[in-house]
């Protein structure tokens, strides 16, 4: 069976360029540093659901819009793995807007509430999560054992944990949300992939995100899907947003708005030139995808890139209840900023 080459490992250079991004948000952090407008420092991880992002650098949106804008804006790039690694370096101001799931864009907004009050951007695209799993005897959550291993970006705190927690609390009840948590395994999507497609390692099992189930799903016949995160939250759903303080927001209204707009723009260019959003993915992320590949998953209507948040508040009501956060939150647009609350978000 033929199927298109896995994206590089986490040994690969393009960990090593992550890596080295940390590293050098790790070194800024060591140095007070002040915003000031005309410059925007964002942060991005990999795969096709940060197309947005990909289109937006690639066309240079951003130093498009800031120019009609009559404000020159210098735009930096990083690529930081994980959440925890993201909002660490939000927090230290070695970032300006940072991309991550919802949950953990809740969770800064509900610790930083009154501080740096950190507020979503926008969303970067309704995408699902697969949970898919190597193991015949797993059908449903009540299927997994304490020798499945279920791999995740960020175990316990990342987006695929948090949606696995709201699942878990509603099959085994609120007090044991945290049950897959002893089975979770922090690791990169690629390598995760790579581990389910060879079938010899421990980990079984992946809470997985495009392209990668994808891969996963075509290369190896013993890959099966146990449940989508449409399924947990209810239909179409948010799956990364971008995220800032309140600090920057304020202090950068023409880059800010420079920014904004050139998200908006990238969503509605992917829409109508779909075999071109494949090459710049490709491109910009270095990916070893075929275009055909690629263009097949932007066609599938479960994928939708909009920056207009869809069910981010069922994870802001359930991850309340469960006590992952302290504060309610009374509707979306209490932890976005006001530039998105024009469309029909939820």
């Amino acid at each position: 069976m033929s199927f298109p080459p896995l994206a590089p490992s986490r040994r690969s250079p393009r960990l090593h360029r992550a890596l080295a991004a940390l590293a050098a948000v790790a070194a800024l952090a060591q140095v007070p540093l002040a915003h000031a407008e005309g410059r925007i420092r964002i942060a991005q991880q990999f795969g096709i659901a940060y197309l947005i992002l990909d289109v937006v650098r690639d066309r240079q949106l951003i130093e498009k819009h800031a120019q009609a804008l009559g404000q020159p804006v210098a735009v930096e790039w990083a690529s930081i793995s994980g959440a925890t690694a993201m909002n660490e370096a939000l927090l230290a101001g070695a970032i300006d807007v940072v991309s991550a799931g919802v949950p953990p864009l809740l969770t800064l907004w509900d610790r930083t509430r009154g501080k740096q009050d950190v507020k979503a951007v926008a969303a970067l695209g309704s995408l699902p999560n697969y949970l898919i799993t190597t193991n015949p005897d797993v059908k449903t959550l009540r299927d997994l054992g304490p020798k499945d291993r279920i791999a995740v970006p960020a175990a316990g705190v990342g987006f695929q944990s948090r949606t696995l927690q709201i699942e878990t609390a509603k099959v085994f009840g609120r007090a044991d949300f945290k049950r897959f948590d002893a089975l979770s395994v922090s690791m990169p999507h690629p390598d995760a992939t790579a581990a389910l497609i060879s079938g010899g390692t421990e980990v079984n099992t992946h809470f997985s995100s495009a392209p990668f189930y994808y891969q996963a799903l075509q290369a190896n016949p013993a890959v099966h899907k146990v449940i989508s995160s449409y399924d947990i939250l209810g239909g179409p759903a948010t799956f990364n947003v971008l995220y800032t303080t309140r600090k920057f927001h304020d202090g950068n209204p023409k880059t800010y708005q420079a920014f904004y707009r050139a998200l908006d723009e990238a969503a509605q260019w992917i829409r109508a030139n779909k075999a071109q959003a494949a090459e710049i993915f490709i491109r910009v992320q270095q990916s070893r995808l075929s275009p055909e590949f690629v263009r097949r998953i932007l066609d599938d209507p479960e994928n939708d890139f909009t920056i207009v948040p869809h069910r981010t508040f069922v994870y802001a009501r359930e991850l309340h209840q469960l006590g992952v956060l302290q504060h309610p939150a009374a509707s979306w647009k209490d932890y976005f900023f006001p530039e998105a609350h024009g469309g029909a978000g939820s």
